[in-house]
């Protein structure tokens, strides 16, 4: 008989799948109303209230599994759960569906003024002339970020009448073909589009993508709806185009502070605004814990879960051993993802030495999840991250080779892109961890860690002295520089890397630079 905790108030509908297994006894408490036990249970189930800390899981010591009934898991020690061989799981797509209808219902109520006319109505007034609103039919609909709430949006906006335009550069054609959808760049979404929603993660990529200078390039009577995360859409900026009429009206369900202190913004008549309800339905909420309740069951029987945060418990011997290369190929993952900014169709990874002795399969999807990560709006894990892949088109395969570089192991991953490729190599030194060796067939060894510029360049005296001139000009300093070329006067590569992120001017001066290629800065 295995013991189950659930801390937080869930319905025993959504904890069916639960109740209705006979190996498992579930007790429904608060955690400090069973302080004296923790040590006997099994799993934790887990809303957003209980905080699950280091102290807790020492405490728990028979713990095996957590779940979170629900997407986010910033309560959940996720790190230290893995160290002691805890498996955490989510419900990365239980709101889903809930979210794209608040989204569509934002739409619809933004462009027929319908929560203005519902206050005008109840203060005993009948004015119809003042709120004429919009159809959306044969509107031309923008969409920033095609994960799957905004594949679910599409569907909608097309049952609609609408066209739909995606700009989303990691989509790959004949997934966006299959839709019915248009892809663009993100300058043609916001020159066509009368109807902007944004579905991207926040990344240092994503926050203020829509700020002064992209909200100047929309059309003039523009509606906008953020139901994503706050931020992408810079709350500062969009206030000068409400004013100016530019912005017709705005749906916000979520904002760069919670609750939201930008009074200014939210003042606008024109501005409809929800408290974060994108996944606030019964039938969320029910999906959210039932799905967890049924990967919580299926665990206990046996079966393999699908929505892991972490790796699949192990052994603390065999965790100690594929920790240093699994870190390192998520980062080699995300790497090569900033590095490809376009749909990638196929990833191989081919192992060799000492990291063949190991289950790659986990080192496989560690790497995969950190491709993904900054790539689409859903949570990543090292369990699903091989769906998703299949799901966006991406086919992926690891092999074993006896070539190891001349090092005692290494990681080789090939993206193939629509118009490029990528390859990069990494090793594990121990007692230095992972290193970088190689980046499309240039030798270099620099540590994949915090804020890095990759910069393609011609091999040309001169260039890494006008690099360094401009980042002292403005004050940065260059913590490690590493440097790479195939043949003198050829094609060269630098890698820098920073105490902390560099300015975007100052990677739009560096592009100016003779013989500077290109450029991509890179966030570990």
């Amino acid at each position: 008989m295995f013991h189950v905790l659930v801390s937080d108030s869930m319905s025993n509908e959504g904890l069916a799948p639960l109740l209705e297994n006979p190996h498992l006894q579930i007790i429904q408490k608060n955690i400090n109303e069973v302080s004296e036990s923790l040590h006997q249970y099994d799993a934790l189930v887990v809303r957003s209230a209980t905080k699950v800390t280091e102290d807790l899981l020492s405490k728990m010591s028979n713990l095996k599994i957590i779940a979170r009934a629900g997407v986010g898991v910033d309560n959940i020690d996720v790190e230290a759960a893995t160290k002691h061989g805890v498996i955490v799981i989510n419900a990365p797509d239980g709101n889903t569906i809930s979210t794209a209808e608040h989204t569509f219902a934002m739409m619809a109520s933004l462009v027929r003024h319908i929560p203005q006319a519902n206050i005008s109505v109840k203060s005993r007034e009948w004015n119809r002339s003042s709120y004429v609103g919009t159809e959306l039919a044969g509107k031309h609909l923008g969409i920033i970020g095609f994960g799957r709430i905004g594949s679910e949006i599409a569907k909608r906006a097309r049952a609609f009448d609408m066209q739909v335009h995606v700009f989303d550069p990691f989509l790959p054609k004949t997934r966006a073909e299959k839709l019915g959808v248009d892809i663009c760049t993100l300058e043609e979404v916001l020159k066509i589009a009368d109807i902007i929603t944004v579905h991207t993660p926040l990344t240092k990529d994503t926050k203020g993508l829509l700020g002064k200078e992209n909200l100047a390039k929309t059309k003039k009577g523009v509606y906008l709806l953020n139901c994503a995360r706050g931020g992408i859409i810079d709350e500062n900026a969009v206030i000068h185009f409400l004013e100016s009429g530019h912005v017709a009206g705005m749906a916000l369900d979520v904002f760069e502070i919670e609750p939201p202190t930008n009074q200014r913004l939210i003042e606008f008549e024109q501005v409809i605004a929800t408290p974060h309800l994108g996944a606030s339905t019964k039938e969320a909420q029910l999906n959210v814990a039932s799905q967890v309740a049924r990967e919580v069951s299926d665990f206990f029987n046996g079966k393999p879960v699908t929505s892991s945060i972490n790796l699949p418990a192990m052994s603390k011997d065999v965790y100690e051993k594929i920790q240093p290369y699994y870190e390192l190929s998520k980062k080699m993952g995300l790497i090569v993802s900033q590095c490809m900014n376009e749909p990638v169709q196929e990833i191989s990874i081919t192992y060799a030495g000492s990291v063949t002795d190991l289950e790659t399969s986990f080192i496989t999807r560690g790497l995969l999840s950190g491709f993904l990560t900054t790539r689409i709006d859903t949570t990543i894990n090292e369990v699903n991250a091989a769906m998703i892949s299949k799901e966006l088109g991406i086919t992926f395969g690891d092999k074993v080779s006896s070539n190891t570089y001349g090092y005692s192991n290494s990681i080789t991953v090939v993206a193939i892109g629509e118009t490029k490729t990528f390859e990069i190599r990494g090793t594990y030194v121990a007692h230095y961890g992972g290193r970088i060796v190689s980046l499309n067939g240039f030798n270099i060894d620099f540590s994949p860690e915090g804020n890095l510029l990759y910069i393609q360049h011609t091999d040309r005296p001169g260039v890494i002295g006008k690099v360094g001139n401009i980042l002292g000009d403005n004050e940065i300093n260059i913590a490690t520089m590493q440097v790479g070329r195939k043949e003198m006067g050829g094609e060269a590569i630098m890698m820098l890397s920073f105490d902390k992120p560099i300015q975007e001017n100052v990677g739009h001066v560096l592009k100016n630079v003779g013989d500077i290629v290109n450029i991509r800065k890179i966030d570990l």
